[in-house]
């Protein structure tokens, strides 16, 4: 064999070692560690999953061949929050899917290294997740879900439906991010829609109730909840609360006014865990959080539930339900 056929064959030996090896590594299985808000019988809880898988099929991920997701459910409690994020950290998956601001920071506590990818998250700049929306600098980034001036638009919402509204209550946990930032947007609106603004803060279903109960002593309530992890888990004494006391309420996500709430109007969560899914695809392939911009909202929903309305006395206004997205009867 001539020296140029010889170090031709060996090149081309080389090169399908290496294209063997990075086929081998292609190969590899990868894992995401999927840390949800709420349970896992839970029907919203199931679409957003759904929307998750789907997405990453389509970029070419399945699992079973390449991909494997332990999932977490916390039901919002902050001790399984704590516990499953030790859990999902401690197996060391390529990135982490985690939800809200509350099962965010657990996580960034233990980890500075594995990519934290976030949904469904208000504020991620002032709770110091990531340095700008712009360029996250960090091991976290994903999809916010508010924007400072939905309080004017959840104030205006409430008035066409009950127009003797007066005063608000803004239901938030104030340990989390979204606590100040919907009240503050709430009470920027306030002015202009002539109505008072006060705050209860969310702890445990007894607190809730007594809380709820004197705000509704006085004629002209409603509700604003606040994104949180305490308003989901306590979702069924809230929305019972707003039904016995015929109080107008708005919620942050469709899930509330599924379970029996009146309005819900926010960003397209099911979305959001599409558009997730499409930066898990580029972190999987080297990509890095640190580089990939927070975005917000891209599309907003109008949910009402007739029934709910019927039970405090509302007659939705033509104008309105046309305009919403989806009736629930």
């Amino acid at each position: 064999m001539r020296r140029r056929e010889f170090v031709t064959s060996l090149a081309g030996a080389a090169l399908a070692l290496s294209g063997g090896a990075s086929a081998r590594a292609d190969r590899r299985v990868r894992r995401i560690g999927f840390q949800s808000n709420l349970t896992e019988g839970d029907a919203e809880a199931q679409l957003y999953v759904a929307a998750f898988e789907q997405t990453l099929n389509q970029l070419g991920w399945s699992k079973g061949r390449n991909l494997d997701i332990a999932y977490r459910w916390t039901a919002g409690d902050p001790a399984a929050i704590r516990r499953t994020a030790a859990e999902l950290v401690a197996m060391n998956p390529d990135l982490i899917l985690t939800v809200g601001g509350s099962q965010v920071k657990p996580l960034q506590d233990l980890t500075s290294t594995i990519a934290i990818l976030f949904v469904q998250t208000v504020d991620p700049v002032g709770a110091d997740f990531v340095d700008s929306l712009s360029r996250p600098g960090r091991n976290a980034t994903g999809f916010s879900v508010f924007d400072f001036g939905i309080g004017a638009k959840w104030l205006e919402l409430l008035r066409q439906l009950a127009p003797n509204i007066r005063r608000v209550a803004v239901l938030r946990e104030p340990n989390t991010p979204s606590g100040p930032a919907v009240l503050a947007s709430v009470q920027a609106a306030a002015p202009g829609s002539r109505m008072e603004v006060s705050s209860i803060s969310l702890r445990d279903a007894d607190a809730i109730t007594n809380a709820i109960t004197a705000f509704a002593r006085e004629p002209g309530g409603g509700l604003v909840v606040a994104p949180n992890s305490r308003a989901i888990v306590n979702r069924a004494t809230i929305i019972a609360l707003a039904e016995r006391f015929r109080l107008p309420a708005i919620y942050p996500f469709r899930l509330f006014v599924v379970d029996g709430g009146l309005l819900y109007y926010g960003p397209d969560v099911v979305s959001q865990y599409r558009q997730a899914a499409s930066y898990a695809d580029r972190i999987l392939r080297g990509e890095s959080p640190a580089d990939l911009p927070v975005q917000g909202p891209s599309r907003y929903e109008l949910t009402i539930n007739l029934r709910a309305a019927k039970a405090i006395g509302i007659e939705v206004p033509d104008s309105l339900s046309v305009s919403a997205d989806a009736l629930i009867e």
